[in-house]
């Protein structure tokens, strides 16, 4: 059972953000409740990845997989043809080893496999359908995320997708302001985070997480090579698209 988050309730000097075992244990508690609709934009990306995976020998690889809970809706998905194989990919060990708790029943039958590796030196991903990087993006140091993306491109067949979600930046500095200020009121009606909390783990994930704008993000994608590109899902500061390479 998934504890519940008081990371930074019970810390005292604050220091930069890392998937280490303290955030693992209590990793899907802090991710439902500060994500906004977490769950919802798990379960329409579930529903858009089965559009695009073929009938048999279908291939997704998940780059920042954390704990599985992506991997662990994709098998269970009604529509998930039974030969898709999973791959999921993470730099933290804590994480991984919570995920292989999740995925034990589809580790074991060859449905799921589980990769120690850092984005910024990814090993050469296998030729596949599907690529997911959910708020994983935003934790590469900017100048390696179009290198990242370039390789992610050349790994995906024609007609694959990637499935990008990352916390975004307004082009407005006002409305930027306006959004943030609406997300903590989430952060604080929705999940029971004190304003001692939030301070703490923005001051925590201020070098380590940098956001892009939207057009930031899609330039990105297009220097990658991605031609066909849209955003289906968006809460003011938090943003999910989808980018096709076209056939």
């Amino acid at each position: 059972m998934t504890e519940q988050d008081r990371v930074f309730q019970q810390t005292t000097q604050v220091e930069d953000f890392a998937f280490d075992e303290r955030v693992a244990k209590v990793f899907d508690d802090m991710v439902s409740r500060s994500v906004p609709f977490y769950n919802e934009v798990q379960r329409i990306q579930s529903d858009l990845i089965m559009d695009f995976l073929p009938d048999k020998g279908g291939i997704v690889c998940d780059l920042g997989c954390s704990t599985g809970t992506t991997l662990e809706y994709l098998t269970k998905h009604p529509k998930c043809p039974e030969s898709t194989q999973f791959i999921g990919y993470d730099n933290s060990e804590s994480m991984l080893e919570k995920a292989r708790e999740k995925l034990f029943g589809q580790i074991n039958a060859g449905k799921v496999s589980l990769i120690t590796a850092d984005l910024s030196n990814l090993p050469q991903l296998p030729d596949c359908n599907i690529v997911i990087l959910n708020w994983t993006l935003q934790f590469v140091r900017p100048m390696g995320r179009e290198q990242l993306l370039k390789t992610i491109f050349q790994a995906l067949k024609p007609g694959g997708i990637i499935l990008l979600s990352e916390k975004i930046l307004a082009n407005d500095p006002v409305l930027n302001r306006l959004y943030i200020d609406h997300y903590l009121q989430f952060k604080v009606s929705q999940s029971s985070y004190t304003d001692l909390e939030n301070q703490r783990k923005r001051e925590a994930l201020e070098n380590v997480l940098i956001p892009y704008r939207l057009d930031e993000n899609y330039a990105l994608l297009q220097r990658a090579g991605f031609e066909r590109i849209g955003t289906y899902f968006q809460w003011f500061n938090f943003a999910c698209m989808i980018a096709v390479k076209v056939q």
